[in-house]
């Protein structure tokens, strides 16, 4: 890896040659500025405001401007003489517990690299110390222009350097907390403990950029003519949720996705809901409603959907009886009719026979 800085660490009247390497690297992907209508790059160019032209880089140097706008030139020659011990030197000045630094101070990360065979004894002496004692080294040392705060520590067999911030750089985290008392029960805390021990712990390596790995698939796609991938739909928004509910729920979901119990949110969890369910005292939300049938219906009380289905059985009994009372009512249309035929029938034979005996009497009353 190449060195940024080259210099020693001071440790009392102990000198170590040492190399500083950055420590981190980024994956990030860097985008040009393009000229949309032909794709032609943008570029900026430094031009002098009182010649009005454009200048190389060999003659931009470095200038103070006060308050009232007076410029004073620095040079570099002027700061690699500056009157501090910590020029070239990473001065430590005092070791401290690990938990005294307020990671809110942490900043850049490198790594101190040994400068030559003759630094292997008095780095290893440091590393060694620095282990166990447990605590780690509070350093100052000057870089790009600034002189600045560090923390010296142990990774794996090497020693690694954080630049801190100086006190007086981190501001105080007021009106950042919520103005209003919030009162947070028993229950609730208890419930979160269960969430935190069903989560668990994870192995950072196992985390990756997920963004970056979508960008280069863009990329990739654009690159080689076709669409690129479409993103998932958003999960659609659900109701929001009491503040025990949600917890609750992302105790299950949690042990679900380990492959769990769902059922057993835990023993915390199970004590917690023991008793009636309360609202959040941020704010006041509704319980989510649950999916249990409605009771059922006695007496005269009927249902709508029981009203709708007895009305029909009805319509259709009543449908099933008018074809039988017709034909009913056909059947003895058709006897009467049959009846009536029969005795017309009947009354000419009979006056048939009435006028035949009224001849036969009326020819023996001739003879």
């Amino acid at each position: 890896m190449r060195s940024i800085w080259n210099g020693a660490i001071s440790f009392g009247l102990v000198s170590i040659p040492i190399k500083l390497v950055n420590a981190t690297e980024s994956h990030s992907i860097s985008f040009r500025q393009i000229h949309t209508e032909d794709g032609g790059r943008i570029r900026y160019r430094k031009f002098c405001e009182l010649e009005d032209r454009e200048v190389s880089g060999a003659e931009i140097g470095k200038a103070y401007e006060d308050a009232d706008g007076t410029v004073v030139p620095i040079s570099d020659d002027d700061l690699a003489h500056l009157p501090i011990p910590t020029a070239r030197t990473i001065d430590i000045v005092a070791f401290v517990p690990a938990d005294r630094i307020d990671p809110l101070q942490m900043g850049s990360a490198y790594y101190l690299a040994a400068g030559g065979a003759a630094a292997a004894k008095p780095y290893t002496l440091l590393r060694e110390a620095l282990k166990r004692s447990n605590k780690v080294a509070i350093a100052k040392y000057a870089l790009r222009g600034r002189e600045r705060l560090g923390m010296l520590r142990v990774v794996g067999e090497a020693i690694a350097m954080h630049g801190l911030l100086w006190p007086d750089e981190v501001r105080a985290p007021e009106g950042v907390a919520p103005e209003a008392p919030v009162q947070v029960r028993d229950k609730e805390l208890d419930l979160a403990d269960a969430l935190m021990d069903t989560l668990g712990e994870v192995d950072l390596a196992d985390l990756h950029d997920e963004y970056r790995e979508a960008l280069e698939e863009v990329i990739a796609a654009k690159a080689a003519g076709e669409s690129p991938p479409e993103a998932p739909a958003p999960a659609a928004g659900g109701k929001v949720l009491d503040l025990m509910a949600a917890l609750e729920n992302s105790v299950r979901a949690a042990k679900e996705s380990r492959g769990e119990e769902a059922a057993e949110p835990g023993a915390r969890a199970r004590q917690a809901v023991a008793g009636p369910a309360e609202h959040a005292e941020v704010t006041s939300l509704p319980r989510r409603r649950t999916g249990r049938a409605a009771p059922k219906e006695t007496g005269a009380r009927k249902t709508t959907a029981a009203a709708k289905k007895t009305a029909a059985a009805k319509k259709t009994a009543s449908a099933g009886k008018k074809p039988a009372a017709k034909s009913a009512r056909t059947k003895k249309a058709t006897a009467s009719t049959k009846a009536s035929a029969k005795s017309a029938s009947a009354d000419a034979a009979a006056c048939k026979k009435t006028t035949a005996k009224k001849t036969a009497a009326s020819r023996r009353h001739t003879a």
